[in-house]
């Protein structure tokens, strides 16, 4: 059984929602107009959304979500001062699959995501990577370093095989959103679930990704944090601003990985954020996306 992200993410987006964080207005960028597009890369087809205007912000999902997953409010707050793009990743949606699903790895999912950057001559964007896509951003700025300007690591970890790992209940066969609730956010957040899948929900033809997608970004993740990609090994050797953060609470990837790729990436401002988890960007919302603000200066 896969492991349900979108529930994972609906009890901190709901809340953020519900705080009245980031909703741009009619006179604003909107997300859910944005139509979604597909570029012919070196590494095939990537299907992506681009709004705003500004400097350019890239956000790189983690696994088991598309595109649709980031909450409309999220991305149009920071469209509001950045040209922001969002896009699948390999094998989800209408992006093409680099490899086989056996064989997925971070270092295959940055190699199209460098090639997206190309495509769509976003030239040096800042980057912001949450979960799987923070190990993407990763070994996007170890081998890709021209193509970054700033990175954002939000609830992920180094790939030098000292991170803690997955929990095992990750993939637990028959665990519902009750118990995902219960392991991955702080249960007085639960009721902001329904509130949040109904945001989500609100996307032209609102979508996922497959189980076997999933499985084989689990796979990759798992090996990441092994320290069995090159990259990952490497993070002494990002040279540009970063910013890490997470949730004190996250069950996930716990806030001790947090810590440990702060203090691997010479220079990284650490935030964690009280009584979060996994998905705490979504649920302190506002209070992230301004830290983001000040951060890109």
């Amino acid at each position: 059984m896969r492991f349900p992200v979108s529930w994972m993410l609906a009890v901190c987006c709901a809340a953020a929602a519900l705080a009245g964080c980031g909703s741009s207005g009619s006179s604003g960028p909107d997300v859910l107009t944005t139509p979604i597009k597909v570029v012919r890369t070196t590494d095939g087809t990537v299907a992506y959304r681009e709004l705003g205007s500004g400097p350019a912000l890239l956000l790189i999902m983690g696994a088991d979500a598309s595109m649709d997953g980031w909450p409309p409010s999220f991305v149009d707050a920071l469209a509001a001062h950045h040209e922001v793009v969002v896009f699948d990743n390999a094998g989800v949606g209408r992006t093409s699959a680099v490899v086989a699903p056996g064989s997925l790895s971070i270092t295959a999912m940055t190699s199209q995501t460098s090639a997206l950057i190309s495509a769509l001559r976003l030239g040096r964007p800042a980057v912001l990577g949450w979960s799987m896509g923070g190990m993407i951003a990763q070994d996007l700025a170890v081998s890709h370093p021209a193509q970054v300007s700033r990175l954002i690591l939000a609830a992920t970890a180094v790939g030098t095989g000292k991170a803690v790992p997955l929990p095992p209940f990750a993939t637990v066969p028959g665990v519902n959103s009750e118990q995902l609730t219960a392991e991955a956010f702080p249960k007085n957040q639960a009721a902001a679930v329904t509130a949040y899948l109904n945001t989500i929900q609100q996307y032209p033809g609102f979508y996922e990704e497959s189980a076997a997608a999933f499985h084989a970004q689990y796979l990759a993740a798992e090996r990441w944090l092994a320290g069995q990609d090159a990259a990952g090994h490497l993070a002494g050797d990002i040279r540009v601003p970063t910013l890490v953060a997470g949730g004190t609470l996250d069950q996930f990837i716990v806030a001790a990985n947090a810590r440990l790729l702060a203090s691997s990436v010479p220079g990284a401002k650490l935030l964690l954020f009280p009584d979060a988890g996994h998905a705490f960007l979504f649920q302190d919302a506002a209070t992230f996306t301004r830290d983001v603000e000040a951060f890109m200066g």
